[in-house]
C-alpha cells in the first residue's frame, strides 16, 4: 500500500513539474534581415489595368410599388404609372451609389442619357438622405 501511496505521489510531483516548465516558456529574440529591395515601380501599370476595366451603370426613371396581386394580373399592353415627371432627370448608379443625373435622349433608335450633373460623394449622400 506504502509502494502505491508513493507512486502517486510521484506522479503528483512529475505533473506539478511539467506545469511548472510550461509556466516558465522562455521567450527568444529574432533578428530578421532587412529585405532587399528592386526598382521602385511607380503605380502607372496598375492604375491602366482599372482603366481598362468596364463596370454597369444601372439607369433609373423612375419607380413604383404595387401589390403583388396586381403584378400577377400585369400583361402585354399594361402600363405602370412611375413617381418621376417627364420633366425630371433620370439617375445613374454605380452598384448602389447614385453619381450623375441626366435627361433621357435617343440616338440611332436607342434610349440613351445626356449627364446633367456629375455628384459628389457628399451630393449623393444627402440625396439619399433626404430621400
Amino acid at each position: 500500500m506504502a509502494k502505491a501511496a508513493n507512486a502517486v505521489e510521484e506522479k503528483q510531483d512529475q505533473q506539478e513539474d511539467t506545469s511548472q516548465q510550461d509556466d516558465k516558456t522562455q521567450a527568444q529574440s529574432v533578428e530578421f534581415s532587412e529585405a532587399v529591395g528592386t526598382e521602385a515601380t511607380t503605380g502607372a501599370g496598375s492604375i491602366d489595368v482599372l482603366l481598362a476595366m468596364n463596370v454597369s451603370v444601372t439607369v433609373v426613371i423612375g419607380q413604383t410599388e404595387l401589390p403583388v396581386k396586381r403584378l400577377l394580373q400585369l400583361g402585354p399592353g399594361s402600363v405602370l404609372k412611375l413617381d418621376k415627371s417627364i420633366d425630371e432627370p433620370a439617375d445613374l448608379y454605380l452598384r448602389d451609389t447614385k453619381f450623375a443625373t441626366g435627361n433621357v435622349v435617343v440616338v440611332d433608335d436607342r434610349f440613351a442619357i445626356r449627364i446633367k450633373q456629375i455628384l459628389g460623394l457628399s451630393d449623393s449622400d444627402a440625396k439619399a438622405a433626404g430621400a
